[in-house]
Parts: structure tokens; C-alpha cells; sequence
């Protein structure tokens, strides 16, 4: 069995084999080694040795290291020297090569952007409001920590995150933290296979970490009421068109946002929202006042898709995102001559029912309207649905909103009833 040192030059001069037959070179360097060339000319690198757990203790085997090529002679010649020493340990190279690709492939599924993944597909996507969540992993999470592997997350690197958006956003610092919390609880479950024993934020204490997490209060006063319909009739559709149905209605952002044409009759003006989309898991209706039709009967239908709201042509909704935030509140400033006070999507909601009570609308009543559901016994005994009460809820509040947009001139009195004699 001639030995050569082996170098490129004359592993490139190797001519292709005789019909029917190997031609084998080794090497003088590292036992074993050697370029084995077949009758087409295509050249390998293999190790000749006799390998743990064979028949035969005195049989020898090729195991293929790698194409010439593929791998260079000085990497042949590493991988041979680590089987050799796996060899001499007893091991067999091929289970252990198998053993480490195994391992490569269980630490690939186990970054966190997997693990994250399969929280969404399989949790997320369940869930009437799992939206937010889903968004909060894949905007800020799965950004950062995508590539590490899901158990190398420490408590550090949770708070890191966490207290960087606790600067301008505490609030959502608080939904962030809870949703991570929320994923490795899920993660660390007996039987999901991702090698989770436990969370990073096992030790974090929200309040000791942000704050407290006070109830917001905010709400749009009249001039502000005023800034931000005007804006929304720059913006148009369908941004535009969102914030009047939301300072409407008083539905939830998503609510309006996500809503297909399929949830209006518009015939018997009636929005049933889906279950699956309300929070409390039970059909809303909402009765449309004549204010909300017209800006219903104004939008455009598609033929792609069945969505209210979207730039898609209807085949997906969409929604006042950051961007567009931004955007209306440029548009307020102009017409206030000053930046609005900081305000939030939400805080529309507080802003109807603020109003509601106001117009002495009963609270039972203007809880309905935003769609709280009954609680205790009255949801238990009281089934009527309160429809004609929520159409008149709605329709004051629409004369009220009215009467902000578009003020009577100040010259002119409004005229009182006259009492029946």
C-alpha cells in the first residue's frame, strides 16, 4: 500500500480510475488517510481503519470524509485526526457525528425565534386578543433574540428590554413583560419538548422593575374631539375612516379595524361582532346610528376580500398603527396650535363613555355600549337585549359629537319645546 504526502498538486493530477475499478492513493502524514478516484474521475477523501462495533475486529472499512473539493486536504486531514483519537476512545465516528447533528438540530429548534413560533401557531392564534401578543414577539423579541437559543435567556436580558421601553412607554413595558412571562410559563409546560425548566422572569417583580401600573384617565376634551375628527377627514380612508367608527361606536381598535363586511346589516343597522373577536367571548351587537351608516355606505367595496378597512383590496385589515398615530397627531396640532397631550388609541373609549354618563345615559346602559359584559346574576337573569336603549345611547351620543364638529352659529339660540298644555 504505497504512501505519498499528499498535497493539491498531485491530488489534481490523479487521472480517473480503469473501467470497474478504484484507484487509491494515501497519505504519508495521517494513517489512514487517503483519495480515492473512480472511473469518472470524481476524487474523495476517505478513512481506511477498523471501526468500533464491527463483526470482525480485524475488518477494515472506508468511511467517506468529504469530496474533494467540498473539504480541503488540511480539513480531511483535522476530521481524520478526530476520528482516529473517537476510534482509539472506543467511539464510533458515525454515531458521533450523528449525535452532534442531532444536538445541532434540537439547538436550532430551541432558538428563540422557534420556540416563539410555535407559541403563536399554537397559542397565540387561539386567542381573541392574541394579536397583541403575537406582535409584541415579533416587533420587539424575536429581533433581538431570534438566533439564541431559548434557554439562554436570563432575567438580564428580560429586564434589558423591558426597561429600555419603560422610558417612554410604561405602560407597554408592563403588556411586554407579561407576555414574555406568559411564553416561558407555556414553554416550560411538562411534554412540549423544548428543554424549558423554567423563565427569566421568575425573579422579576413588575412593580420593582417599571412601576406601579396606574389606570390610565385620559380622555379628548372638546377641542381636541374637534382636532382629531377634522384630522381623520385629511387622513381619509381607511385610517381616517377607522377613527370616526371608533369615536362612533366606542368599539375596541381591533373591533373596527379587523371587522368584515359579513358582521353589518346594514338594512336592519346592526353590527354583530363575531365572538371569536369580542373580548368576552359573547356576540355584541351594536345598533347603527344614521351618522355610522353614512360612513359605511361611503366606503369602498372590494372584490378581493370581504375587510372594511384595508389597503389590501380587502383581503387583509388594517389598523392605526404608530406610523399613522404620528400622523394624526401632526394633523391635530395643527388645528390646535400645539402638541395634543399625549393620548392613546384606547383612550377614544374613555372619551365616548365620558360622554355617555354626561348625557345621563344609565350606566348600565353605557357600560353595554362599550361592549362590558353583565356581570353575576344580572347576566344570568337578565336577558333582554337592550337594543332599542344602546340605538338611543349611540344616537344622543352622535348629536353631542354633532354639535362638537359642527358648533351652531354662536348668534343663533336653540329653540325649547314647548310642554304639552
Amino acid at each position: 500500500m504505497a504512501k505519498r504526502t499528499l498535497n493539491d498538486r498531485i491530488i489534481k493530477s490523479l487521472k480517473p480510475a480503469r473501467p470497474g475499478k478504484r484507484a487509491e492513493i494515501f497519505d504519508a502524514i495521517v494513517p489512514g488517510l487517503s483519495v480515492r478516484v473512480t472511473e469518472t474521475g470524481h476524487k474523495s477523501f476517505m478513512l481506511v481503519g477498523r471501526y468500533p462495533g464491527a463483526s470482525k475486529t480485524n475488518t477494515t472499512a472506508r468511511r467517506l470524509l468529504g469530496a474533494c473539493g467540498e473539504i480541503s486536504l488540511e480539513q480531511a486531514r483535522n476530521k481524520a485526526r478526530s476520528w482516529l483519537e473517537l476510534v482509539g476512545k472506543g467511539v464510533d465516528p458515525a454515531i458521533e457525528v450523528e449525535r452532534q447533528r442531532a444536538a445541532e438540530l434540537r439547538k436550532q429548534a430551541g432558538t428563540f425565534a422557534n420556540l416563539a413560533e410555535a407559541f403563536i401557531q399554537q397559542k397565540l392564534s387561539k386567542e381573541r386578543r392574541g394579536r397583541d401578543a403575537e406582535l409584541h414577539l415579533r416587533n420587539i423579541f424575536i429581533p433581538r433574540w431570534g438566533r439564541r437559543p431559548a434557554v439562554d435567556i436570563t432575567a438580564d436580558d428580560v429586564g434589558a428590554v423591558i426597561s429600555e421601553v419603560k422610558e417612554h412607554a410604561p405602560y407597554m413595558a408592563h403588556a411586554l413583560l407579561a407576555t414574555i412571562r406568559r411564553l416561558y410559563r407555556w414553554a416550560s409546560t411538562p411534554g412540549r419538548g423544548y428543554g424549558i425548566t423554567g423563565s427569566p422572569c421568575f425573579n422579576i417583580r413588575p412593580t420593582d422593575l417599571i412601576g406601579e401600573k396606574h389606570p390610565r384617565t385620559r380622555f379628548l376634551d372638546d377641542r381636541e374631539i374637534l382636532a382629531f375628527v377634522r384630522a381623520c377627514d385629511k387622513l381619509g380612508y381607511p385610517y381616517g375612516t377607522i377613527g370616526q367608527m371608533l369615536l362612533l361606536t366606542g368599539a375596541r381598535h381591533r373591533e373596527v379595524s379587523e371587522a368584515p363586511w359579513a358582521e353589518f346589516d346594514l338594512a336592519k343597522k346592526m353590527w354583530t361582532i363575531d365572538p371569536e373577536c369580542f373580548k368576552s367571548n359573547v356576540e355584541h351587537t351594536v345598533p347603527l346610528t344614521d351618522d355610522v351608516l353614512a360612513l359605511l355606505n361611503g366606503l369602498p367595496r372590494f372584490k378581493r376580500g370581504n375587510h372594511v378597512f384595508s389597503t389590501t383590496w380587502g383581503e387583509k385589515p388594517t389598523m392605526i398603527g404608530d406610523k399613522i398615530k404620528t400622523q394624526i397627531d401632526a394633523l391635530m396640532a395643527q388645528e390646535l396650535g400645539a402638541e395634543p397631550k399625549p393620548w392613546r388609541v384606547h383612550d377614544l373609549r374613555r372619551t365616548v363613555r365620558s360622554h355617555l354618563s354626561a348625557l345621563q345615559i344609565p350606566d348600565h346602559v353605557a357600560e353595554m355600549v362599550l361592549g362590558h359584559g353583565r356581570k353575576g346574576l344580572q347576566r344570568v337573569y337578565d336577558q333582554h337585549r337592550y337594543e332599542e336603549e344602546l340605538r338611543q345611547a349611540l344616537s344622543r351620543w352622535a348629536a353631542r359629537l354633532r354639535s362638537i364638529v359642527t358648533p351652531p352659529p354662536a348668534n343663533v339660540t336653540p329653540l325649547k319645546r314647548r310642554r304639552a298644555s
